[in-house]
Parts: structure tokens; C-alpha cells; sequence
């Protein structure tokens, strides 16, 4: 996914269809009410960068593979969090097959490995699946410590 490409997301106030670009100044807000929208973003080893780095929110970073069950079982509890956190944070999805390099960076020994990042800063690190009220408990302690 190109940093430029841009997802089409509903807002959960009002339900008008928003697009979101991977990467942008702020943080998206509905056209139509001014909602806070969920930012949900695809990335790897090109685009990663600009896509996290210039983020304002907090940045949850889902180190994940295709062939990883619990990497699947894990990733609508994510997208549950971004929603419930719209405004505060942006997910960013990694798949590791497709950007060895953040694998390495990030010295991913398994996986799904997630990580909290505050302006590109490793902040909290969290190996393997847990329910979204779980995963969100850890992302608002994060946050809260860093405010």
C-alpha cells in the first residue's frame, strides 16, 4: 500500500463514508459530523516511515503474517480498538513476509507482536493474541503514561 492510497472508512456517529489517506497531518475527522474517524493503514518496508513517523495520534503497530492464526483471531479485536479509540490512535498492519526489514528492525521473534509507539518512539510491546478489552486496557495504560 502506497503511503499516498487512502482507505474509505464509515464514520460510527453518523455512517457517512470518509477517505482516509495512509499518511497525513492530524488526525482524520468525519466530513459530515466531525467525528473522530478509526485510522487503519497497511504498511511496509517503503512506506512505514512516513506513515508512522508523521503521525500525530499514538501508533498501535500490528506485526503480523498470513499464516499466523492468532494473527487472524487478533486483528478484528484491533480494529475494535481503533475504533473505540478513533482520534487517539492509528493502526498500522505489517505483514512481516512482506517487509522483512521492520521484522528485523523491530526484532520480531513472534508473532502477532504489538507495538505502541509515540512519534516513532517503541513505547509498550505485547507478544500474542488477547481480546479487544484486553488490548485496549493496554493501549489507554500506555497513553495515559505518556500524557
Amino acid at each position: 500500500m502506497a503511503a499516498s492510497s487512502s482507505r474509505t472508512v464509515a464514520c460510527d456517529r453518523c455512517g457517512r463514508k470518509n477517505r482516509v489517506p495512509a499518511s497525513a497531518d492530524g488526525r482524520p475527522k468525519c466530513g459530515n459530523c466531525g467525528a473522530p474517524l478509526p485510522w487503519l493503514v497497511d504498511a511496509d518496508d517503503d512506506d512505514f516511515a512516513e506513515i508512522v513517523e508523521k503521525a500525530a495520534p499514538f501508533v498501535l503497530v500490528d506485526l503480523w503474517a498470513t499464516w499466523c492464526g492468532p494473527c487472524r483471531m487478533v486483528s478484528p479485536a484491533l480494529e475494535q480498538v481503533a475504533h473505540e479509540l478513533a482520534g487517539q490512535i492509528k493502526l498500522v498492519k505489517v505483514d512481516i513476509d512482506q517487509a522483512p526489514a521492520l521484522a528485523q528492525r523491530f526484532q520480531v521473534q513472534a508473532v502477532p507482536t504489538l507495538l505502541l509507539l509515540d512519534k516513532g518512539e517503541v513505547i509498550a510491546r505485547q507478544a500474542g493474541a488477547a481480546p479487544a478489552p484486553a488490548l485496549r486496557q493496554w493501549v489507554e495504560q500506555n497513553i495515559a503514561g505518556r500524557r
